[in-house]
Protein backbone atom coordinates (compact mmCIF):
# COMPACT_ATOMS: atom_id res chain seq x y z
CA UNK A 1 0.00 0.00 0.00
CA UNK A 2 0.97 3.90 -0.93
CA UNK A 3 0.91 6.32 1.21
CA UNK A 4 1.21 9.00 -1.58
CA UNK A 5 3.94 10.52 -0.03
CA UNK A 6 6.96 11.53 -2.60
CA UNK A 7 10.35 12.00 -2.46
CA UNK A 8 12.18 15.07 -2.56
CA UNK A 9 14.79 16.35 -5.40
CA UNK A 10 16.76 17.60 -2.49
CA UNK A 11 16.77 14.02 -0.92
CA UNK A 12 17.86 12.11 -4.07
CA UNK A 13 20.37 14.83 -5.24
CA UNK A 14 22.38 14.33 -1.77
CA UNK A 15 21.79 10.53 -2.00
CA UNK A 16 23.73 11.04 -5.31
CA UNK A 17 26.41 12.81 -3.56
CA UNK A 18 26.79 10.44 -1.00
CA UNK A 19 27.01 7.68 -3.58
CA UNK A 20 29.14 9.23 -6.19
CA UNK A 21 30.83 12.21 -4.89
CA UNK A 22 31.62 10.77 -0.87
CA UNK A 23 30.17 13.97 -0.18
CA UNK A 24 28.69 12.53 3.11
CA UNK A 25 29.22 9.49 5.57
CA UNK A 26 25.23 9.31 6.39
CA UNK A 27 21.89 11.24 5.61
CA UNK A 28 19.31 11.31 7.99
CA UNK A 29 15.39 11.81 5.90
CA UNK A 30 12.17 12.24 7.86
CA UNK A 31 8.81 12.60 6.49
CA UNK A 32 7.76 16.48 6.41
CA UNK A 33 3.77 17.29 6.46
CA UNK A 34 2.86 13.52 6.18
CA UNK A 35 3.32 14.70 2.36
CA UNK A 36 7.16 14.94 1.55
CA UNK A 37 10.51 12.25 2.42
CA UNK A 38 13.03 15.46 2.73
CA UNK A 39 16.40 15.45 4.45
CA UNK A 40 17.15 16.34 8.25
CA UNK A 41 20.50 15.98 8.35
CA UNK A 42 23.97 15.05 6.87
CA UNK A 43 26.88 13.81 8.39
CA UNK A 44 30.72 14.71 7.24
CA UNK A 45 32.63 11.71 5.54
CA UNK A 46 35.01 11.71 7.99
CA UNK A 47 31.90 10.74 10.84
CA UNK A 48 32.20 7.25 12.29
CA UNK A 49 29.21 4.52 12.71
CA UNK A 50 28.87 5.84 16.53
CA UNK A 51 28.78 9.43 15.55
CA UNK A 52 25.54 8.12 13.29
CA UNK A 53 24.43 6.36 16.43
CA UNK A 54 24.55 9.81 18.38
CA UNK A 55 22.60 11.56 16.24
CA UNK A 56 19.93 8.90 15.81
CA UNK A 57 19.80 9.12 19.87
CA UNK A 58 18.09 12.25 19.13
CA UNK A 59 14.63 10.24 18.00
CA UNK A 60 13.91 8.21 20.82
CA UNK A 61 10.19 8.21 19.81
CA UNK A 62 10.51 9.00 16.53
CA UNK A 63 10.69 7.55 13.23
CA UNK A 64 13.42 8.52 10.32
CA UNK A 65 14.91 6.73 7.29
CA UNK A 66 18.75 7.04 7.16
CA UNK A 67 21.33 5.79 4.62
CA UNK A 68 24.67 5.44 5.69
CA UNK A 69 27.79 4.75 3.45
CA UNK A 70 29.09 1.85 5.07
CA UNK A 71 32.90 1.13 5.36
CA UNK A 72 32.81 -2.60 5.32
CA UNK A 73 36.34 -5.21 4.84
CA UNK A 74 35.82 -7.65 2.40
CA UNK A 75 37.82 -10.84 2.06
CA UNK A 76 39.19 -11.06 -1.07
CA UNK A 77 41.03 -13.73 -2.74
CA UNK A 78 43.57 -13.67 -5.68
CA UNK A 79 46.65 -15.22 -6.56
CA UNK A 80 46.08 -17.99 -4.42
CA UNK A 81 46.53 -15.36 -1.16
CA UNK A 82 43.37 -14.06 1.00
CA UNK A 83 43.73 -10.56 1.58
CA UNK A 84 41.24 -7.81 3.33
CA UNK A 85 40.04 -5.01 1.05
CA UNK A 86 37.28 -1.68 2.19
CA UNK A 87 34.07 -1.25 0.37
CA UNK A 88 31.90 1.26 1.05
CA UNK A 89 28.42 -0.49 1.44
CA UNK A 90 25.31 1.72 1.32
CA UNK A 91 22.75 0.58 3.99
CA UNK A 92 19.22 2.38 4.06
CA UNK A 93 17.70 1.47 7.65
CA UNK A 94 13.77 2.17 8.73
CA UNK A 95 14.52 3.35 12.23
CA UNK A 96 10.69 2.90 13.68
CA UNK A 97 11.04 3.13 17.73
CA UNK A 98 8.86 1.29 19.33
CA UNK A 99 7.67 4.54 21.26
CA UNK A 100 7.09 6.09 18.18
CA UNK A 101 3.13 7.00 17.76
CA UNK A 102 1.20 4.40 15.47
CA UNK A 103 -0.06 6.50 12.46
CA UNK A 104 3.73 7.85 12.12
CA UNK A 105 4.76 4.10 11.93
CA UNK A 106 2.19 3.23 9.23
CA UNK A 107 3.38 6.54 7.46
CA UNK A 108 6.80 5.28 7.20
CA UNK A 109 6.40 1.72 6.97
CA UNK A 110 3.43 2.62 3.87
CA UNK A 111 5.89 5.61 2.31
CA UNK A 112 9.38 3.02 2.38
CA UNK A 113 8.71 2.19 -1.25
CA UNK A 114 8.66 5.27 -2.29
CA UNK A 115 12.56 6.09 -0.95
CA UNK A 116 13.25 2.40 -1.88
CA UNK A 117 12.23 3.37 -5.39
CA UNK A 118 13.91 7.01 -5.63
CA UNK A 119 17.56 5.64 -4.18
CA UNK A 120 19.06 3.69 -6.72
CA UNK A 121 22.02 1.42 -5.54
CA UNK A 122 21.21 0.67 -2.35
CA UNK A 123 23.33 -2.76 -1.06
CA UNK A 124 21.41 -3.19 2.32
CA UNK A 125 18.06 -2.22 3.44
CA UNK A 126 17.90 -2.69 7.30
CA UNK A 127 15.11 -2.11 9.82
CA UNK A 128 15.57 -0.97 13.09
CA UNK A 129 13.34 -0.56 16.16
CA UNK A 130 15.68 -0.45 18.81
CA UNK A 131 19.21 0.42 19.23
CA UNK A 132 20.45 -3.37 19.40
CA UNK A 133 18.75 -4.16 15.61
CA UNK A 134 20.73 -0.50 14.69
CA UNK A 135 24.13 -1.52 16.54
CA UNK A 136 27.29 -1.71 14.71
CA UNK A 137 27.13 -5.24 15.29
CA UNK A 138 23.93 -5.20 13.50
CA UNK A 139 24.97 -3.31 10.91
CA UNK A 140 28.61 -5.18 9.65
CA UNK A 141 26.38 -8.50 10.03
CA UNK A 142 23.82 -7.80 7.84
CA UNK A 143 26.45 -6.03 5.56
CA UNK A 144 28.15 -8.91 5.64
CA UNK A 145 25.28 -11.75 4.69
CA UNK A 146 25.21 -9.51 1.36
CA UNK A 147 22.20 -8.63 -0.74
Amino acid sequence: MSSGVTVAAEAKTLYEDVKKDKKFRYIIYHIKDEKVIDVESTGARDSTYDDFLNKLQEFKSDCRYCIFDYPASIAVEGGGEKTTMCVDRLVLMTWCPESAKIKQKMLYSSSYDALKKALVGVYKYIQACDYEEASQQAIEDAVRKGK
